[in-house]
């Protein structure tokens, strides 16, 4: 298991929201034990001269192989997060996406490869299931109450 600590720096990520029905797609976090922390959006980092939106196209291009469509500009939520004891600091842009028609039916979970080669694991989890005791944490904070409020008010 590869050890990851928050960089003492900003950054500046893009990370989709696709949805199936009331699950999103989100990648497993693990701590250095290996015990699930929570889960989170796929994405990644925006490069120097990089939109936003572009990095995500790219970033599920590298790591699941698949054009996603953006379907709506970014919400923007700062996060300040504690990682085994050390502090992390990110500009988040969030944009719902979809997935190409298809692709990934009857997959509740996948492995894909970050940059640098690590595995990683995505699945499919209901909203109401994350943020509760027993259940993962959707990371970042809060993220399940925007999505919840977007969700409900959608016709």
């Amino acid at each position: 298991m590869t050890v990851w600590r928050p960089p003492a720096e900003i950054r500046v990520k893009a990370l989709g929201l696709p949805r199936r029905g009331d699950s999103l797609l989100v990648a497993e976090i693990h701590a250095d034990d290996g015990r699930l922390t929570g889960v989170r959006p796929l994405g990644g980092s925006v490069a120097f001269g990089e939109r936003a939106e572009d990095t995500l196209i790219r970033e599920f291009e590298e790591e699941l192989g698949i054009t996603v469509t953006v379907l709506g500009g970014p919400r923007v939520v700062e996060n300040i997060f504690l990682h085994e004891g050390q502090v992390g600091h990110e500009v988040l842009f969030l944009f719902p996406v979809a997935l190409p028609p298809g692709r990934f039916d009857g997959q509740e979970r996948f492995v894909f490869h970050e940059d640098c080669g690590t595995a990683c694991v995505a699945r499919w989890c209901d909203l109401d299931g994350l943020d509760v005791p027993g259940g993962p944490e959707l990371f970042p904070a809060g993220l399940k109450a925007l999505l919840r409020a977007a969700w409900d008010a959608e016709p």
